[in-house]
């Protein structure tokens, strides 16, 4: 009897001996095995432009009285709205513009993309002639020495067509050196002693459009 009950013992011992060892094998081939798949590149995908699509020539307005807008917000104005501009900036990028990229005696839209507009609040005085209260596509015929610049009826319009049907106005104006050239096409008015003007500058040059009311 003695004997029978040392075997049993002896066989539960086996038996849990046996239990033990197969799950301590299997914890360590679930858990610390790594399995590399050669197929997998571990290069680092390209990301795309999350803006493909951002325009090279960013469109910009300008009013007067300059800043306008924040001056209307904070309370500050102290004259009122007289005219606005929009137009897009394109960049010199290295290029020579007047006489190669803008030729000389072709209308140019004074900007890029849409057709560049111009807006009055009133009724002012441009080259000593009367122009109504309204809005405009402003675009110019460049020459070496002057512009022609053009006020048109014709609004909405893309790049270069333009309905010269619809032409209002037209003044003439000179162009002088800049100091230095400037890189993106720029329109903002500045106060004068008469009035105002709309300054253009682009590349190495500048024209300025009088304006009083």
């Amino acid at each position: 009897m003695f004997q029978t009950r040392q075997f049993s013992k002896l066989c539960c011992l086996v038996w849990i001996l046996a239990i033990v060892a197969g799950c301590d094998q299997h914890a360590g081939s679930s858990d610390n095995t790594v399995t590399i798949n050669p197929n997998v590149t571990t290069n680092k995908p390209v990301e795309k432009d999350p803006q493909p699509g951002l325009d090279k020539s960013p469109m910009d307005m300008a009013y007067y009285p300059v800043d306008y807008p924040k001056l209307k917000m904070s309370g500050s104005v102290t004259e009122p709205l007289v005219a606005r501009v929009i137009y897009s900036r394109p960049q010199k990028n290295h290029r020579t513009i007047f006489g190669d990229i803008i030729q000389y005696g072709s209308p140019w839209r004074l900007g890029a993309n849409e057709a560049s507009e111009i807006e009055f609040f009133r009724d002012v005085v441009i080259t000593e002639k009367k122009v109504q209260k309204g809005r405009y596509v402003i675009y110019c015929i460049p020459q070496p020495n002057n512009w022609t610049v053009i006020l048109n009826s014709d609004l909405y319009t893309w790049g270069l067509k333009i309905d010269t049907a619809k032409d209002e106005y037209k003044f003439t104006i000179p162009v002088v050196k800049t100091r230095f050239p400037y890189e993106l096409f720029t329109m903002e008015f500045e106060k004068a002693d008469k009035g105002m003007q709309l300054v253009m500058e682009w590349d190495s040059v500048r024209a300025n459009l009088p304006i009083t009311w």
